[in-house]
């Protein structure tokens, strides 16, 4: 028997053998009875968080300093309720998500076990997760000089290093958490360092991470959007 003929004699004992399955042997699985972690990470999370936790439009979870400073417990709140006023959303069920408590239970679990390295930290002085007291926006500006201008830009519209940090659109999409949290964490995939690497051998404190946090939420405008606007009519785009 040739090749030819051998191929198409096991297709067709594959598809006579699908095709005298009995239907009821085919279990199909609810979607809310769905536990394993790659499957509800790649439907809930990765579009954001990125593939394998790597980052996207939104912080990598599979960063370990992330996961250093962020217990199960904030990650599961975050997770279950969403961020009001910013673009992420509730995925518990009891929050109007699609999640049960046992699947995020699963995400939760499955990213500390997948990405998290116990040791990241072990010889730093981490910042607090949560801010401890409300910033000074005006040391602020002085902490962003220092830390974040050489990339950002001097007055934060950015540079051909990095994109601005005060847009507008941006601010108006993200927390001060969220914006705490990029700052300590940094974001590697976008060549950013953590609060260690800003300035070789002069890690930010707590409060300069607290101040420069409140600089930058300071710079919120009103009504997002309306710079853009008003820069096109000022070129004649619009009348």
């Amino acid at each position: 028997m040739n090749r030819a003929a051998i191929i198409f004699a096991v297709s067709l004992a594959v598809i006579t053998s699908c095709g005298t399955r009995n239907p009821a042997d085919v279990q199909v699985i609810p979607p809310n009875r769905i536990m394993d972690f790659s499957f509800l990470y790649a439907r809930n999370c990765s579009g954001c968080h990125g593939p394998n936790g790597a980052g996207g439009a939104a912080i990598g979870l599979g960063d370990p300093v992330y996961l250093a400073i962020a217990d199960d417990a904030t990650i599961r709140r975050v997770t279950t309720g969403g961020v009001a006023g910013t673009s992420m959303p509730a995925f518990a069920q009891r929050s109007g998500g699609m999640m049960t408590d046992d699947q995020i239970d699963a995400i939760v679990s499955g990213i500390r076990t997948r990405w998290a390295k116990p040791d990241t930290l072990r010889d730093a002085d981490a910042p607090p997760y949560a801010a401890q007291g409300s910033g000074d926006p005006k040391r602020g500006a002085d902490v962003y000089g220092t830390y974040c201008s050489s990339c950002h830009g001097v007055d934060g519209h950015g540079s051909e290093r990095a994109s601005s940090i005060v847009d507008g659109s941006y601010l108006a999409l993200v927390s001060d958490q969220s914006l705490r949290t990029t700052v300590i964490v940094g974001r590697r995939e976008w060549g950013a360092p953590d609060w260690r690497g800003d300035v070789a051998g002069k890690p930010m404190s707590p409060g300069d991470i607290s101040d420069v946090v409140a600089w930058l939420a300071a710079q919120r405008t009103e009504f997002p959007g309306q710079p853009y606007f008003s820069a096109l009519r000022a070129k004649g785009g619009i009348r």
